[in-house]
């Protein structure tokens, strides 16, 4: 496979206008037509919005059924499908031990998959399904190795925005949504700008109510501190998110989990309907449907320890393991049966063939996957193979989104409404930084102007700033959530890094002002620091961009570290270690200047915020000296700074303001560059297997 150049790993269909749309049956995809009223009107919008949509959507099971009308066999499609095809695709991990061997995957994986065609993909858990799925879709992690040869209508190109999509596993969703809020802001996201926002909302409705969650509208999703919607009604949320474009190709991991026997049937032959009316090429890997689910399924691809059982029609799976021995017996589910067969977790149960000798399922899957080589069953999927690879055409346009401004101005309300919402990341931590503030106020009340208060004060400083700004890192939790929102989203092409690193430093500043503000201001008057406006206004800017500083900080570490438990422990030992260097526990002419003075000192933020604290506190006071050393004496404020705390007097406090807003833009850049450099070093290694495969 070809290198892409783009971060995102995408594949890039370019069929041929001049060849009909091949299916499994040999006809054209059934042609659905219905939906009245907003939704009606939604889709004819969309169809002007979105030239690769045909029909207008249907409205779904939660409400009325809409009868599907037959289209005529002259129906002409003009808009090109997608034809995947895979061959010898072999997947390999590195061994867990030094010098191990790899551990193999999936080997010798061949197939394709059609327009208008739904592709299942099963086989008992480890088999490989999930495995397979990221392969074809591009995105597999790293320290993964894989072979094999994938195009999309015989070519390797990258995907354009709005023709693929992935519907993944895990649910990742923002907690603090609504259903409705979910969707319709990810819907701005994703349509472009120049349709109108009431037909925005009417297509948003339309497909919340064919996913059937119509009844959870306005429900939140939850999370870790509120219940919301179940796991089924996440699952269909998500498959909503993903085909709001009507993607060209569509992969789902696992559509069915957490879905009931009647909410997996809906869903998945709305799925089936969408896919022959638009022309879609869906590839789903399943666990375990039931029978009216299997039978919505044109084609099967059945995976046993890496390898191939089965890969065809699916109504032929059923003679296939009837000829090799392993009959379906009558009023069982087929797919049950199949996963029986092949299941070798539970080896200890043998499976019983018809030649009344029992098999284990290792020696079922040999026979299987021997019998598939036949040239029955696999020469026909060479040969439907060679003929999808015959396929060429044109590359697909990218669809039109959302403007960069727009897509700043929907992330940052989405941000900023999650963050009011979520009770751990604001509400909690202004009500520790109130307590903390009350608790540094209280023991240091009014400190006065005696000798003995030029310590007071310091200690003053020093506890804001490190103790303050350490509590930021408590964020930290609800961050990793957004990360995993914008890991999604970013995979999918919705918005890219820039977007996200704007949006959030617009949404958060407000609430860490706030923050900083209310507890600075409470905390400043009752230790009685300098009383001028100017003064505390310069001491509550400090603290506000100490903080924001931390969250930039925590940034950086959210998508190095995305476990948040390990995250706040990582951020806590940087803090820890940063705070020994801030000139407070240690004079700076004291510390020792290999790695401690240089660089640790001067890359640590304390030291530019106390050394601001304390000129901003300092400079322009008089204080009695020691009596007991000197009497009816007094020292001013410079000979504080210079001679007891070694301040560095060659510039001005706001310099020191200068320099924490720099960093802040360094550690945001830096989260910036972390990300892109991942992305192309996963754009690279990808590139080189390809090379390797040719």
């Amino acid at each position: 496979m070809a290198a892409s150049s783009s971060p995102l790993p995408r594949w890039a269909p370019t069929p041929s206008p001049s060849r009909p749309l091949w299916r499994w049956g040999g006809g054209t995809p059934d042609a659905r037509t219905g939906g009245s009223g907003e939704a009606a009107g939604a889709g004819r919008s969309l169809a002007r919005m979105f030239p690769w949509q045909r029909r207008p959507a249907v409205a779904g099971f939660d409400g009325v059924e809409v009868a599907p009308t037959q289209s005529s066999g002259t129906d002409v499609v003009d808009d090109p499908g997608v034809f995947l095809t895979w061959e010898d695709v072999c997947v390999t991990v590195a061994g867990g031990a030094y010098g191990a061997q790899p551990v193999s995957i999936l080997s010798g994986i061949s197939g394709h998959a059609g327009p208008g065609e739904v592709l299942a993909i099963m086989g008992p858990s480890g088999c490989g399904k999930t495995t397979l799925l990221d392969t074809l879709a591009g995105r597999i992690g790293p320290g993964v190795n894989e072979t094999g040869l994938i195009l999309i209508n015989g070519r390797q190109e990258k995907l354009a925005f709005g023709t693929s999509a992935y519907v993944t596993q895990d649910n990742v969703l923002m907690s603090m949504m609504s259903v409705r809020e979910a969707i319709y802001y990810s819907a701005q996201l994703q349509l472009p700008g120049t349709m109108p926002a009431a037909e925005k909302c009417a297509h948003v409705d339309g497909v919340i109510r064919e996913m059937g969650l119509g009844d959870a509208m306005d429900t939140r999703i939850g999370g870790r501190m509120t219940k919301g919607i179940s796991g089924g009604q996440r699952k269909r949320l998500t498959i909503c998110i993903e085909m709001l474009t009507r993607p060209r190709l569509l992969f789902l991991d696992e559509p069915t989990s957490g879905l009931d026997s009647a909410a997996s049937y809906h869903v998945m032959s709305h799925i089936a309907r969408v896919a022959a009316r638009e022309g879609m090429t869906v590839v789903a890997a399943v666990h375990q449907p039931s029978d009216d689910v299997f039978d919505l399924f044109h084609g099967l691809c059945l995976l046993a320890s890496g390898r191939t059982a089965f890969f065809g029609a699916a109504s032929d799976a059923i003679q296939f393991f009837t000829q090799s021995g392993f009959p379906c017996p009558q009023l069982r589910n087929p797919s049950d049966h199949f996963l029986r067969t092949i299941n070798k977790d539970f080896d200890e149960e043998t499976v019983e063939n018809s030649k009344a000798r029992e098999k284990t399922a290792v020696e079922a899957i040999d026979i299987l996957t021997d019998a598939y080589q036949s040239p029955a069953y696999s020469e026909k999927t060479m040969n439907r193979i060679a003929e999808m690879k015959g396929i060429g055409g044109a590359p697909f346009r990218k669809r039109e989104q959302a403007r960069f401004s727009t897509k700043v101005f929907v992330l940052t309300r989405r941000s900023f409404v999650n963050m009011h919402r979520d009770t751990g990341y604001y509400w909690m931590r202004l009500g520790i930084f109130l307590g903390i503030g009350i608790c540094l106020g209280t023991i240091f009340y009014q400190v006065g102007h005696s000798y003995s208060s030029i310590q007071s004060r310091c200690e003053v400083i020093m506890y804001t700033t490190a103790l303050l700004t350490f509590m930021a890192i408590g964020g930290f939790p609800s961050f990793v959530e957004d990360v995993k929102v914008f890991r999604r989203e970013r995979l999918s092409g919705h918005y890219g890094v820039a977007e996200f690193v704007i949006s959030n430093t617009l949404s958060a500043t407000p609430y860490l002002a706030v923050i900083a503000v209310i507890p600075g201001a409470m905390l400043y008057y009752l230790t009685g620091l300098t009383k001028e406006a100017d003064h505390f206004a310069y001491f509550v800017i400090n603290l506000c961009l100490c903080t924001l500083l931390v969250e930039s900080m925590m940034m950086i570490i959210a998508v190095i570290v995305p476990d948040f438990l390990m995250g706040i422990i990582v951020g806590a030992g940087v803090q820890g270690v940063m705070m020994l260097n801030g000139g407070f526990f240690r004079l700076p002419k004291e510390l020792p200047k290999p790695v401690w003075k240089y660089p640790c000192y001067y890359i640590s933020f304390h030291k530019y915020a106390v050394q601001g604290f304390y000129k901003n506190e300092f400079i322009g006071q008089t204080f009695p000296s020691d009596q007991l050393i000197e009497k009816n004496v007094t020292i001013n404020g410079l000979q504080v700074l210079q001679e007891k705390l070694q301040v560095e007097m060659g510039y001005s406090k706001w310099v020191n303001i200068a320099i924490l807003c720099g960093m802040i833009v360094v550690y945001r850049m830096m989260f910036f560059g972390i990300v892109k450099l991942a992305e192309e070093v996963r754009t690279k290694r990808r590139g080189m297997r390809c090379k390797w495969c040719k």
